[in-house]
């Protein structure tokens, strides 16, 4: 049986260009596509897929979040990011979201297939060019005495659901348009909203944007 691949990135070239590249491997079969990752659960909840390869930075709900929520509900796929950051914060966010797996856009497209044929087996794959971080990352960890949970500057993290709805807020979703992505009423989506300003203390538009940004959960493209 092949393994069945749902490949999950906001530009259709890519998806296409990974696409093409995938269809001449005997042992993998591309599934379906998505554009962004709360597309992503739906396809996923359909297509059950053995890998889902992942971009981070996506519009409506980014690979972070998307990862930690398609894990919750389908344990058993594995997730490889395939990302252009490179940084520290990216990485270990998106590897304890649940990720398997981690690769640089400028990969070679060997390492691509390596890493899904690695995931599939249970196992874990990154990427040569950022190895180095993971583990630094790892050690430090260590020597703090383990997990860190991410918490907001005024010391309480952001709930999964709050952070759904700072990502809609920094990429210009209004009030109503936020409500209705997320099946959820206006006053609950204000109120979310309250929440997310008290506890990260910010009261204004363009912190929210700017943390949002430096967090991953949005970004500045498009």
């Amino acid at each position: 049986m092949p393994i069945r691949v749902l490949l999950v990135d906001d530009h259709q070239i890519v998806r296409d260009g990974l696409r093409s590249l995938l269809a001449k491997q005997i042992d993998i079969e591309v599934v379906g596509e998505a554009e962004n990752g709360r597309e992503s659960l739906q396809k996923a909840r359909e297509l059950k897929p053995d890998v889902v390869v992942m971009d981070i930075g996506m519009r409506e709900l980014n690979g972070i979040d998307a990862t930690r929520q398609l894990l919750a509900e389908s344990p058993e796929t594995k997730v490889v990011a395939l990302s252009m950051h490179s940084d520290r914060r990216y990485i270990s966010e998106m590897l304890a979201a649940g990720a398997c797996g981690y690769l640089l856009k400028d990969s070679a497209f060997d390492e691509l297939t390596a890493a899904i044929r690695t995931v599939a087996e249970g196992r874990t794959f990154v990427s040569q060019g950022i190895a180095g971080t993971v583990i630094d990352d790892y050690v430090r960890r260590l020597a703090s005495g383990g997990s860190e949970e991410r918490v907001s500057p005024g010391g309480r993290a952001l709930s999964p659901r709050e952070r759904e709805v700072l990502q809609l807020i920094a990429e210009g979703a209004s009030t109503k348009e936020a409500a209705a992505r997320l099946h959820l009423s206006v006053k609950t989506v204000e109120t979310h909203r309250r929440q997310i300003m008290d506890k990260l203390g910010i009261y204004n538009l363009a912190g929210l944007i700017k943390y949002a940004v430096r967090e991953g959960l949005a970004s500045l493209e498009d």
